[in-house]
């Protein structure tokens, strides 16, 4: 069984998959059921759809089909109202109002929630997790636009220094009754963190609605109590890189969250990352090539797998300290592993 490992130009990062649905669960849109939810009672009911432009799923051990089917309905609408906060493309969305007009007063109190948790990172891995680089993101998708640049050579330097000046996540004014940007021409992306939140957002809500054993997966994962078919938790693969067999680890009442530097790149010959050092302004070069963190909150993991790409294994073994029970999974450049805890 493989995962998602092959890197196209400008597709999202996804190399992090549930072991089960790599054996052939498609993906369908919206309320789609499985074969075994159709059926009726089963020992796991199952959603696929889409959340911020990527494969999503949900799961339920324990319930029957109509039960199912209007919890899967009510979070589908959660999971829409929050594309109305974060989306990076959606013109209504909350993100693209603070992009486009510098400030959003009253925000949604999602945004700022997730705002806080963001900085907090930001400040634990010394700068490297950093959503204000969506200007050099900006820069990078226009100068490879139609794949036609090889590497980020061609970039000039004065516009990735010019560039640089609209980044700074110190810049940007959090608070409850306003989100504002100190200079004009800034904007943020919530894509290294904003699946994690969600993901934790739908699993908090199953868990009111009162689920024990469900795995979520919007593009983070987070698992709780056990799949019926291995009581120990539920297993997950984890293919941080472009590997044909990753590691598989039993999560249960934890979150996994993985990126690649070859997850997402600008150019056809898959060498220009999207994941930009928001110090130096180029793509991260670290050492690593993929990270999988494994943290009590999907939001934590994403964005500490994020920043672990940008800052390498140092800055990460003490970012990760400051999580209890925390740990990581890396793959090198040199194609090597190693494996970081927290000391708590």
């Amino acid at each position: 069984m493989t995962a998602l490992t092959q890197a196209k130009p400008l597709s999202r990062r996804r190399f992090l998959t549930i072991s089960a649905a790599a054996a052939g669960v498609a993906m369908s849109p919206a309320l789609a059921m499985s074969p075994a939810l159709a059926l009726g009672k089963s020992a796991i009911q199952r959603w696929h759809g889409i959340a911020l432009g990527a494969g999503a799923e949900i799961r339920l051990a324990d319930t029957d089909r109509d039960h199912a089917r209007k919890v899967f309905a009510a979070m589908e609408a959660e999971i829409r109202r929050l594309e109305r906060v974060f989306s990076l493309y959606r013109t209504d969305s909350a993100l693209a109002q603070l992009n486009r007009e510098g400030r959003i007063v009253s925000p949604p109190p999602e945004l700022v929630d997730l705002l806080a948790t963001a900085r907090s990172i930001h400040k634990t891995t010394s700068g490297a997790f950093d959503p204000s680089v969506q200007p050099l993101w900006d820069l990078y998708a226009r100068t490879y636009a139609g794949g036609n640049r090889e590497t980020d050579a061609a970039l000039a330097p004065e516009d990735v220094d010019r560039v640089l000046q609209l980044t700074g996540f110190d810049k940007v004014q959090i608070a409850p009754e306003r989100v504002a940007f100190e200079r004009p021409g800034m904007a943020l992306t919530l894509n290294g963190i904003a699946q994690g939140y969600m993901t934790d957002r739908i699993s908090a809500l199953l868990k009111n609605e009162g689920f024990t054993d469900i795995l979520v997966n919007i593009g983070e994962i987070a698992a709780s109590g056990n799949d019926p078919e291995r009581p120990a938790g539920w297993e997950v693969l984890l293919a941080p890189g472009e590997v044909e067999q990753g590691r598989r680890i039993v999560l249960k009442d934890r979150a996994v969250a993985t990126s690649a530097l070859s997850g997402t790149t600008f150019d056809r010959e898959a060498r220009v990352s999207h994941i930009l050092d928001p110090r130096t302004g180029r793509p991260a070069r670290s050492g690593l090539a993929g990270a999988s963190v494994v943290a009590s909150s999907a939001t934590v993991a994403d964005g500490l797998s994020t920043a672990a790409l940008v800052c390498g294994e140092q800055i990460l073994a003490k970012a990760l300290d400051g999580f209890a029970g925390a740990q990581a999974f890396l793959l090198r450049t040199d194609g090597s592993e190693a494996v970081l805890r927290a000391s708590t």
